[in-house]
C-alpha cells in the first residue's frame, strides 16, 4: 500500500507532467479550479487548484473531503501511484470504476483531452 508521502509524490509528479506538456493535454490543464483527491484506501484527501498547468496542493485532511471541489478524484494510493508511473492507464482505470472523476460537464469535456 502507497504511503501518504508516497501519494503527495506523485501529485507532485502529476503537476510537473501537466506543466512541461504541449497541445492538448496542457490546454486541458489550464483551468482554473479547486480539486480534491481522496485515497480510499488511507482515507486521507488532498484539497487545492488546479491552476496555471499545475496542481498545487494546499491541505491534507482526514477523511473525505468536507467540501465539494470543482474537480474531484477519489482512488487508492497504489492506483494514483501506478498512474503516475504511467503503469496504469487513466481511461482504463476511469472506465472500470478504479479511478473515480466527478467535475461539472464543461470541465468533462475539457479534461477528456488528458486521455
Amino acid at each position: 500500500m502507497a504511503t501518504i508521502e508516497e501519494c503527495r509524490g506523485a501529485l507532485d509528479r502529476l503537476s510537473d507532467n501537466l506543466a512541461s506538456a504541449d497541445g492538448d493535454v496542457r490546454s486541458a490543464a489550464a483551468l482554473d479550479r479547486s480539486l480534491s483527491c481522496h485515497i480510499k484506501d488511507l482515507d486521507i484527501t488532498f484539497t487545492g487548484r488546479l491552476k496555471d498547468g499545475r496542481i498545487e496542493v494546499r491541505d491534507t485532511q482526514q477523511g473525505a473531503p468536507r467540501e465539494k471541489a470543482q474537480i474531484r478524484l477519489a482512488m487508492t494510493g497504489d492506483d494514483l501511484v501506478a498512474m503516475v508511473d504511467g503503469d496504469l492507464n487513466f481511461a482504463k482505470a476511469w472506465g472500470s470504476g478504479r479511478v473515480k472523476l466527478e467535475a461539472g460537464f464543461r470541465d468533462l469535456l475539457q479534461l477528456r483531452k488528458l486521455l
